[in-house]
């Protein structure tokens, strides 16, 4: 097996006394689905928290491509090609789609002491494309998010990080309040990011989501891991009898 693109090593996180974290240790292979299962409480956002950079580690080490790094924050995890796209994810809905696909990495015509120029026509142009490839079909890059489905938004949302280049996904909840069909089209675009090469690392507190999407299940209770398995070889009913 080739060297995982991400290991943490004997995480521990603290909050007011509260032990969230308690020694977690695991590797995320290059490539491959992970699904991320737990209750409330069983310590799965702490540890999305801190490979995203949202907060630090207490105890522990993380190690991305073989290098011991420190995420600090958000840009850190950005910089080392690790996106997390939220349920609720950032991006504004009173902006269009082209806007938000580079929201905080707006590309600029010129720029004179700082201040720059939107390149607008870069913008929508690498928007269409950019949504093209994940097969997802909207009208217009000047369409404002507000008025996309739940489905849609995360669409928009997966193709900006498959644009931005990112190595590893971390979908936090992103079929949680979607019809089955915007659920069934969300499924298949995690199923899809391995023939581009990404990672995943996929979130939920539906075990049905997570056996259709991928290859591993990692399941956490109080702090730790309790579950890692190949998803062919457990099973939901075994999964649940851990958590």
């Amino acid at each position: 097996m080739s060297k995982p693109i991400i290991q943490v090593k004997n995480l521990h996180k603290w909050y007011s006394g509260v032990h969230a974290l308690k020694g977690v240790t695991l590797d995320v292979q290059r490539g491959e689905a992970l699904g991320l299962v737990g209750d409330n409480g069983a310590g799965k956002s702490t540890l999305i928290n801190i490979l995203s950079g949202l907060h630090q580690q207490d105890e522990g080490e993380i190690i991305v491509e073989g290098q011991p790094v420190q995420i600090s924050n958000p840009k850190d995890a950005m910089a080392l090609g690790i996106e997390t796209i939220y349920q609720y994810n950032s991006m504004v809905p009173i902006m269009t789609i082209a806007r938000n696909m580079f929201i905080g990495r707006e590309p600029v015509k010129f720029s004179i002491g700082g201040i720059g120029w939107l390149d607008e026509a870069k913008m929508r142009e690498e928007s269409v494309q950019a949504i093209a490839d994940v097969d997802l079909h909207l009208r217009s890059p000047d369409a404002l998010v507000g008025e996309l489905s739940g489905g849609q938004r995360q669409g928009v949302a997966i193709a900006r990080a498959m644009h931005f280049k990112s190595k590893v996904m971390i979908l936090d909840e992103p079929t949680n309040h979607l019809s089955v069909k915007e659920t069934a089209k969300v499924i298949g675009f995690v199923q899809g990011l391995k023939e581009q090469g990404v990672t995943a690392i996929f979130i939920s507190h539906n075990l049905h989501h997570v056996f259709a999407c991928c290859d591993r299940i990692v399941a956490m209770a109080l702090g730790e891991v309790v579950l890692d398995k190949r998803a062919n070889e457990t099973s939901i009913e075994e999964v649940s009898e851990k958590l």
